[in-house]
C-alpha cells in the first residue's frame, strides 16, 4: 500500500498517519534519503509526510529528524 501523496495540496489523513509502523517510516526516509524521484514534486510530497509524521507520531521519526528541517515548529 503507498501513502504517498498524490498531491502537495492534499491534506495528509489521520488514518493515513496511523497506518505508519516503523518499517514504513524506514522505507519513506529511504527513500527521501535516496533522492531519486521522477519530479521535485515526489520528494517534496515525501518530506511533508514525514514533516507530518515528526507532529503526530515524533516516536516514529526519531532516527529521521536530519531529513526534516530544524525549524521549530507547534502544529497541534
Amino acid at each position: 500500500m503507498n501513502l504517498q501523496l498524490q498531491e502537495a495540496s492534499m491534506p495528509i489523513e489521520q488514518e493515513s498517519l496511523d497506518a505508519f509502523d516503523d518499517a514504513k517510516v524506514a522505507s519513506l526516509a529511504q527513500r527521501l534519503e535516496d533522492d531519486d524521484y521522477p519530479t521535485p514534486f515526489d520528494g517534496l510530497n515525501d518530506w511533508h509526510l514525514l514533516r507530518a509524521l515528526a507532529i503526530h507520531r515524533p516516536e516514529l521519526t526519531i532516527p529521521y529528524v536530519h531529513l526534516i528541517d530544524q525549524e521549530p515548529f507547534d502544529e497541534d
